[in-house]
């Protein structure tokens, strides 16, 4: 009995561990460097207009808001935004959108702090870098 239990709370803890790992690497600027679609395609993205700003709310939320990056270190933005909850599920990491016009999964298949790769419900395949801003004298 003592085992079961001690097997039961190493398991809440591991999971909390891998939500934090994933919510703490999560959060900032995000741009996309390449994408696969389902049906084999690449896209290679060596410049980006946009970039993707993700902020952590609560313990189980956020949002996503699209930015344009400026020459002078500034970004420009519309007050539009993509809000999600997080949960891990089936071992996955899910990000679940919601906006008035549409609902959406998409599952973290690997993070760190300067990449990012997630799949959306097509099965197309986003790989995204750390935005390091790009700084003109």
């Amino acid at each position: 009995m003592k085992k079961l239990i001690f097997i039961f709370i190493l398991a809440i803890f591991s999971c909390s561990k891998d939500k934090t790992q994933f919510t703490n690497n999560l959060e900032g600027y995000w741009e996309i460097k390449e994408v696969k679609l389902n049906n084999g395609v690449e896209k290679q993205y060596t410049v980006n207009e946009t970039i993707d700003y993700i902020e952590i709310t609560s313990d189980s939320s956020g949002f996503r808001k699209k930015m344009k990056p400026e020459f002078d270190g500034t970004f420009k933005t519309s007050k539009n935004s993509e809000t999600f909850t997080f949960k891990i599920e089936n071992d996955s990491f899910n990000l679940h959108y919601k906006t008035p016009y549409h609902n959406w999964k998409e599952t973290i298949l690997d993070i760190s702090k300067d990449e990012m790769k997630v799949i959306n419900q097509s099965k197309d395949v986003y790989l995204y870098k750390r935005y390091t801003p790009i700084k003109i004298q």
